[in-house]
């Protein structure tokens, strides 16, 4: 591989930054100064340094990001979740959606086979909300979940699963991803959602310690399990 598009893509900044680096002789290819943009380099077995720091090649970045109110799931927004994230541009994108009124996790990445793998309603993924009513909660109506709800509009949800906590919040998990779909499916029984926060997505949970606003990287465990093709979903 290239090493500046191998530098490039493990978080130096563009082509041009990296040049930089080169041109700057900061860069060294096994114990070697290297300035040629275009010097082959293995990101498997070289060991590669940037001003003396080893470089750690990625081809793909995860970010688990706790996304605040006021921000929406898009690329090309002036409130973009995108602006959150201090990396180097690396085509990131969110996998999903949060509507800009909704908090919680959503992952960052620049891997389209995996946003694919997690989004496709093939694979009926698990997302887990905390959700806070403006009503008191009533157990028949969230019985209703179970079975998979009609929405106002005729649209029937696939079943979801559900705990109450108290009169007014609950955790609910469904394994889809329609338009506005949690606040649907309460006003579907006469309730209103005033507080929403996505805690979990499949195997991947909130950290509840990192503050809205804040992000971190996926361990190499996290990933594995976001790839690991589940029992219920469908083949493709």
């Amino acid at each position: 591989m290239r090493l500046d598009k191998l530098l490039a893509d493990s978080g130096y900044g563009s082509r041009n930054d990296v040049k930089k680096l080169l041109k700057n002789k900061l860069v060294s290819v096994n114990g070697q100064i290297v300035t040629n943009p275009g010097h082959k380099a293995d990101e498997a077995h070289d060991i590669i340094t940037v001003d003396g720091e080893t470089v750690r090649y990625r081809r793909y970045a995860y970010f688990l990001l706790n996304k605040p109110k006021g921000y929406v799931s898009s690329t090309d927004d002036p409130d973009s979740v995108l602006y959150l994230i201090d990396e180097p541009d690396k085509n990131l994108f969110p996998c999903g959606r949060l509507d800009k009124d909704t908090t919680g996790l959503l992952l960052i990445t620049n891997d389209g086979d995996l946003a694919h793998e997690l989004l496709s309603p093939k694979h009926h993924v698990e997302k887990e909300y905390a959700v806070t009513l403006k009503d008191p909660l009533a157990e028949e109506d969230l019985e209703k979940f179970k079975d998979g709800i009609v929405l106002e509009d005729g649209e029937k949800c696939r079943p979801a699963s559900y705990t109450i906590e108290d009169d007014h919040h609950c955790r609910l998990v469904i394994k889809e991803g329609k338009y506005h779909q949690i606040k649907r499916m309460f006003q579907a029984i006469n309730n209103e959602v005033i507080e929403l926060k996505r805690i979990r997505m499949k195997d991947l949970v909130l950290d509840e310690d990192l503050p809205e606003g804040s992000y971190r990287e996926l361990t190499e465990a996290e990933l594995s399990s976001l790839r690991r093709r589940d029992p219920g979903s469908e083949e493709a």
